[in-house]
C-alpha cells in the first residue's frame, strides 16, 4: 500500500522557517527519521521511504502555497493513490502555537494551499494535519505573520512538536485516521 504526505509551503530561501512553511519543516523531518532524501521533480520535490509494509511518498510542492492543488492532485495521479492515503501537512493560524489536530475533512478556511487543493480536487474530504501557528498579530497584517520567522519562543516548542508530528504521520499510516485522533489530537 502507498500513502503520499504532502508538506505545504513555499520554495526559495526567503520563505525557509518561516510559520507557512511548517508543512515543508515537518515533512524534512519524516523523511529524515524514515532515510529518505529529495530529489526535484515535476512539480515538488520528492522523496520515497518504506514503512514495515508500507511505501511512502513524501512530496514539497514547488507550485508555491497557493497553487498547491496542482501538486497534490497530480501526484495522487501520478501515484496511484486515493485521497484518504494521502495526508497534507499544514500550518494553521486557529490554532495555538504546536498544536496538532489530525482531520479527516473539512474547508480550507482562510488558507489559501487548502483552497486550492479543494478547488482543483472539487470537494473536501482529503485528510490534514494541521499545525498550529497561533494568530498573534494585529488586525490586517495576517500575510506578514504567516510569511514572519518564527520567535525564539516559537522554535522551542516546535522543537518538541515535530518529532510528535512525525509519529502522528507514522500513526496516521500504520494505525489510521481513527486511532492516530483518539491517540493524539489532544496531546
Amino acid at each position: 500500500m502507498k500513502y503520499l504526505i504532502v508538506g505545504l509551503g513555499n520554495i526559495g530561501a526567503e520563505y525557509a522557517n518561516t510559520r507557512h512553511n511548517i508543512g515543508f519543516i515537518v515533512a524534512d523531518a519524516l523523511a529524515k527519521d524514515l532515510g529518505a532524501t529529495f530529489t526535484t521533480d515535476r512539480y515538488a520535490s520528492r522523496a520515497e521511504a518504506r514503512l514495515k509494509n508500507k511505501t511512502v511518498v513524501i512530496i514539497k510542492p514547488s507550485t508555491y502555497m497557493n497553487l498547491s492543488g496542482k501538486a497534490y492532485k497530480y501526484w495522487l495521479t501520478e501515484e496511484k493513490t486515493e485521497t484518504i492515503n494521502s495526508l497534507v501537512l499544514v500550518d494553521d493560524i486557529d490554532l495555538d502555537t504546536g498544536i496538532l489536530r489530525l482531520k479527516t475533512k473539512g474547508s480550507g478556511g482562510s488558507h489559501n494551499g487548502l483552497n486550492h487543493i479543494i478547488e482543483t480536487l472539487g470537494h473536501t474530504d482529503f485528510p490534514r494535519l494541521r499545525i498550529g501557528i497561533g494568530k498573534d498579530f494585529a488586525r490586517g497584517f495576517q500575510i506578514e505573520y504567516v510569511l514572519g520567522r518564527f520567535t525564539s519562543q516559537e522554535e522551542i516548542i516546535f522543537m518538541e512538536k515535530i518529532p510528535l508530528a512525525v509519529e502522528m504521520i507514522k500513526s496516521y499510516i500504520l494505525a489510521g485516521p481513527t486511532i492516530t485522533m483518539n491517540t493524539f489530537n489532544n496531546r
